[in-house]
Order: structure tokens, then C-alpha cells, then sequence
């Protein structure tokens, strides 16, 4: 602490002295003609033309021998390194730059040549401060072991690199290309749907009511009306209410809030794909998100699979798509088909699953499938038909009472998104609706809520429809290889430091 103390009192002494010279360290103005990457992919061209260009970065390296400087320069982009020589940028150019420190932000002005071992640099003509660092950027440390590098530095601690993101980025190039990917994946998505004609649209993250999903919402206040409101927990009812005035095909990549727990796969705040298209069912969901997952794979990773872990993820098509019930009988030979509910739920305490009173079948088939079959499906699986009783805004499968045209999609042991064939008649989505009531009523906190503005929006008629949700950041967990959701949220939730 003591030698960090020291440096910061250094870092400020220089400040002082940059401002005696009578420079700004913190200009309003900046100029740059060229980023780095350009003038690397071009070293020829512009060490031939001698044209004179402006550049502007952050100091990585600086190293300085009476009136000469290297240093490296970093945007975006790219590194460079520079060469100052005093003589060049003048004697009061020169001190300002023999004031500079590792982090800070320079322009350079000069022209490129080659060095005598041959290395791409920039000749300064002047060096001009754009914004002095007060705090030293942390020291990137490695060792070989077993002939491969490791990171020994602070910023290999995990904990530090989510709650300081702006260095891990700055430190850690991979985290870099893990947004750079996701900024990808989402830009595709939109470009796979806009061009199958569905319109993009918002809708509203306060509500005066909460649904569309079982999970608990998180709570607010607007003073002026005096009410309490609500974070959505989903974006499904809203779209629905659109595809019922008319616009057929509809999308939204938005921020969800969930008030409930956090771990490798769940952050409170979460980001969401829900579309809905008219006259269509969930095998059209199924179809389309075939075609969107392998559109991703191509564009991503110019092929048909992506790799997570040791394990290849194979997206072509066609998918499996098989029952929950036929699941669950394949893997422990067990048949549920029946619903009987003391069998069933006998069944589950033997297995160590244990529910509580607002339980029926459908919750026990569920917690069966999730325990004995969901950490066994690895390659794209679509599990079909969920029963009715945890699937309240879907449509029941013809001729079987007990389940629901709703599917989820499963990868590599972990759940991906979920779709139905929507419900449209308000008759019976007011039944589904008050049950789900009555379970509040016994303690289910997550179980859905009865909105009438929604089921008056039911009764003016909604056509056929098919919704799909997915998860965006689990979405990109799988396509860069991370097993944490925190690895792809700039900025995830963390436990206050005590």
C-alpha cells in the first residue's frame, strides 16, 4: 500500500508539472486521422508516401534514453509502437512526453518508417496529452508451466475481473472477442428475422402487472401516480397483444428481471429473444429455430458446429424432437403417460424428489426430467409436449388432455429457449389463468398471475400463433465456449463487498 501510495503521489506530481507547462492533460479537443489497424495493413504505402498522420491511443510501453522515447501505442484496433526524439517534437514537446506514464491516453502526429531492426513505427513530429491516468494499470504476469503460459497477476482472479470489468478488458484480449461476439450474434439474429419479415418492436419493462413466465418480479414505486410496478418477468403477453391488433410477425431483444437466485447459469438480469408469428404452431418454431441456430454457426464460425469444451455441437439439421413423458421412459423405464399422481410422485420421492403441496404430475414429470434426463441431452434436442399443468399459456396437444404443444430446447445439457403453440381461446386461458391463482393462494409464489387487460385483448380474437423465447446469454455462453453467465454480461450482478 505504501508503494502504491508513492506512485499515485508521483502520478499527481507530474500532473502538476504538465500544467505548469501550460497544457491541458485533459484536452476538450481531439484530432485522429487514421486508426492503427489501417496503417499496419498498409506499412508500405505509408512509409513510401511519407503523409503525415495523426493517431491517438493508450500508452502500453515507454522506454526513454536521454533525448530519445519508444513507446506503444493501443487503440482499438491495434498496437504501433512510436519513436519521439527530441530534437524532432522540440525540447518543451519533449518534456510534456518525459511526463507520461503506462495508461495514458497521447495523440501522435508524425509520419511511419521502418527502424534499423526493421520495425513498423511512427516518427513523432508531436506528442499532445489527451488524458492522464491517476492509477497504475495492473501488471500482466505469466509463467510457463508444462509449456503453456498462466496467468499469476490479480487480474486472473475472477471475482476482480467481473466487478472491474474495464480492466479485465484492457488486460485480457479474450474477454475482448467474447463481446465482440456477442455484438455479432445479436446483429445476425436481427438480420435472420428482418429478412423473414418480422418487425422489430419494444415494449414496456415497467408494468403495472407482471406475466408471461412463473418467476417472482422485482418491485417498484412511481411516486407521481402513486403505484406500485413491476420489472417484467417476460415479454410474451405484450406481443401477443400485438399479433391480436394485427401485426403478424413480431420481435424483441430486450432486458428481463427475475427476483430470484443467482449461479453459473442465472443473473437477475437477464437479456431475452421472444417472437411471435402469426398461423403458425411450435413445429414452425421448431423449423425456424433450426434455420436460425445453423444461420448463427455459419456466420460465426463459417461451419455447421461449434465446439464447447471437449464436446462438438453438431446444429445440422434435422434435430431430435421427442416427448418429455417418451424421455423419461427411455432413460429410467418409467411411464408417466398415465398422470396417475400417487404413482408418479411415488416414483419421484423414491429418486429424491420431493415437492411441495401445490405439486401435481405435471410438476413431478418435470422435476423427473430435469433430474435423470436433462443433463444427458448434449446434442440439440428439441423436448416436445409438456404437460398442462406447468404450461398455462399453451395449447393442449389433440387428443391428450394431460399435455401441452410446447416445446424447450435443450443443448449440451442446459436449456436454451421455449416455445408453444400460443393459446387463443380466452375462454380456456381464464381457466388456466385463475388455476395458476389458486396455486399463489397456496404459497406458489412463481406461478402467474391473472391479467384481464390481456384476456379482453384474447377476446377480440387472436389468430393461430407461434412464440418462441431464447435466452441471449446463454446463447452466447455456448457459442464462446463459457461455462459462466457472468463471462457474458459486461457488467453481471455481484454480492455487495463486505
Amino acid at each position: 500500500m505504501e508503494n502504491l501510495n508513492q506512485l499515485l503521489a508521483v502520478k499527481k506530481e507530474k500532473l502538476a508539472k504538465i500544467r505548469e507547462l501550460g497544457v491541458d492533460p485533459y484536452p476538450t479537443r481531439c484530432k485522429r486521422t487514421h486508426k492503427i489497424e489501417l496503417l499496419l495493413d498498409n506499412k508500405d504505402k505509408f512509409v513510401s508516401s511519407e503523409e503525415i498522420i495523426t493517431i491517438s491511443g493508450r500508452l502500453k510501453a515507454m522506454r526513454r534514453q536521454g533525448k530519445v522515447g519508444f513507446g506503444n501505442l493501443s487503440d482499438d484496433s491495434g498496437n504501433i509502437q512510436i519513436f519521439v526524439k527530441k530534437d524532432k517534437v522540440g525540447e518543451a514537446n519533449y518534456e510534456v512526453f518525459k511526463l507520461l506514464d503506462l495508461g495514458d491516453f497521447v495523440q501522435i502526429e508524425g509520419t511511419c518508417f521502418f527502424t534499423q531492426r526493421g520495425e513498423f513505427s511512427i516518427r513523432a513530429q508531436k506528442v499532445t496529452v489527451l488524458g492522464k491516468s491517476l492509477l497504475p494499470l495492473p501488471t500482466v504476469k505469466e509463467k510457463v508451466v508444462d509449456g503453456k503460459k498462466e496467468r499469476y497477476d490479480e487480474f486472473s482472479d475472477i471475482e476482480l475481473r467481473y466487478r472491474k470489468r474495464y480492466l479485465d478488458l484492457l488486460l485480457n484480449p479474450e474477454v475482448k472477442r467474447t463481446f465482440q461476439i456477442r455484438a455479432l450474434i445479436i446483429k445476425e439474429i436481427r438480420d435472420f428475422l428482418d429478412k423473414r419479415n418480422f418487425m422489430e418492436i419494444e415494449t414496456p419493462i415497467l408494468q403495472p402487472l407482471y406475466g408471461g413466465a412463473q418467476a417472482r418480479p422485482f418491485i417498484t414505486h412511481h411516486n407521481t401516480l402513486n403505484i406500485d410496478l413491476y420489472m417484467r418477468i417476460a415479454l410474451e403477453l405484450y406481443h401477443k397483444r400485438l399479433i391480436v391488433g394485427g401485426i403478424e410477425r413480431v420481435y424483441e431483444i430486450g432486458k428481463n428481471f427475475r427476483n430470484e437466485g443467482m449461479d453459473r447459469t442465472h443473473n437477475p438480469e437477464f437479456s431475452m429473444l421472444e417472437l411471435y408469428q402469426a398461423y403458425a404452431d411450435y413445429s414452425d418454431m421448431m423449423d425456424l429455430t433450426e434455420d436460425m441456430m445453423l444461420h448463427l454457426a455459419k456466420k460465426v464460425f463459417n461451419k455447421e458446429s461449434i465446439t464447447f469444451g471437449k464436446t462438438e455441437i453438431n446444429f445440422k439439421k434435422p434435430w431430435k424432437r421427442a416427448s418429455m413423458i417418451e424421455l423419461i421412459k427411455d432413460e429410467c423405464g418409467f411411464d408417466a403417460s398415465d398422470f396417475d399422481f400417487d404413482k408418479i410422485r411415488d416414483f419421484g420421492n423414491k429418486n429424491g424428489i420431493e415437492l411441495d403441496k401445490t405439486a401435481g404430475s405435471g410438476k413431478y414429470i418435470e422435476a423427473l426430467f430435469e433430474k435423470m434426463v436433462e443433463p444427458k441431452l448434449i446434442q440439440p434436442t428439441f423436448v416436445i409436449d409438456f404437460p398442462k399443468e406447468i404450461s398455462p399459456l399453451a395449447k393442449v396437444k389433440p387428443g391428450h388432455p394431460n399435455l401441452t404443444e410446447r416445446f424447450e430446447l435443450f443443448i449440451n445439457g442446459n436449456e436454451f429457449g421455449n416455445a408453444f403453440t400460443e393459446l387463443n381461446d380466452p375462454e380456456e386461458q381464464r381457466k388456466r389463468l385463475n388455476a395458476q391463482s389458486r396455486l399463489r393462494e397456496l404459497g406458489d409464489v412463481e406461478a402467474n398471475v391473472v391479467d384481464e387487460d390481456f384476456l379482453e385483448a384474447l377476446e377480440y380474437g387472436m389468430p393461430p400463433t407461434g412464440g418462441l423465447g431464447i435466452g441471449i446469454d446463454r446463447l452466447i455462453m455456448l457459442f464462446t465456449n463459457n461455462s459462466s453467465i457472468k463471462e457474458v454480461i459486461l457488467f453481471p450482478q455481484m454480492k455487495p463487498i463486505e
